[in-house]
């Protein structure tokens, strides 16, 4: 059977959060490089009707959607479990990554990392408007998962999930910027998290080239 194919750009923290997946596995993959800045080729939109990344095939089988495809990779390939058996946990782990998706994406990477770290490397001012008004979002997004982390060690319980893996490409960006020290001090529980999944070779593996 060949190897899967993950079509993607390698800065993006979905793309990454799928590879992360996939080498937690220990599935070999190719990476094809889709840069949808650019405008996605046609054959491109033919695998993901919205020009988003990522898209991915496996022996025939495609898909799209980060969420779908880092299911499948977990449930169709042997290696350790990236989902909890307990109702209440894989509850739990879907929470954490609907937080991350629906509120924690925009305002991390886009308003913050994007307007401190990437526009002035681009040659654009920084939007101190959108960072001050991103700030309390990014508290509310920080102390909510602070909360459902619990003891731990992972943000979903005391084995890593895709919860995990979600999260990681958004902290490795996030902690670029120099407002995110001052909001993770007030989360000991998170720093101790992202200390271990940053020490996950991994992570090293899927290093982006905007880090």
């Amino acid at each position: 059977m060949p190897d899967p194919i993950l079509f993607g750009a390698a800065y993006s923290v979905y793309v990454r959060a799928a590879r992360l997946a996939l080498a937690e596995k220990g599935v070999p993959y190719r990476l094809e490089e889709v840069d949808v800045f650019g405008g996605p080729a046609a054959d491109y939109v033919r695998r993901h009707p919205f020009g988003r990344i990522p898209a991915f095939e496996h022996d025939g089988f495609r898909l799209y959607e980060t969420a779908a495809i880092t299911r499948y990779v977990d449930e169709a390939f042997p290696g350790p479990p990236l989902q909890p058996e307990a109702p209440r946990a894989r509850a739990r782990m879907n929470q954490v990554i609907s937080i991350l998706d629906s509120y924690a994406y925009r305002t991390l990477v886009w308003d913050i990392f994007v307007e401190r770290v990437r526009a002035p490397i681009l040659g654009r001012s920084t939007d101190e408007a959108r960072i001050a008004a991103a700030l309390p979002k990014a508290a509310t997004c920080l102390q909510a998962l602070a909360d459902l982390r619990g003891p731990g060690p992972w943000l979903a319980g005391p084995t890593l999930t895709l919860a995990d893996l979600q999260a990681a490409p958004l902290f490795a960006y996030f902690r670029l910027a120099p407002e995110a020290a001052d909001l993770l001090s007030r989360h000991p529980g998170l720093a101790q998290w992202w200390s271990a999944m940053f020490a996950r070779p991994t992570l090293a593996q899927t290093r982006s080239p905007l880090e």
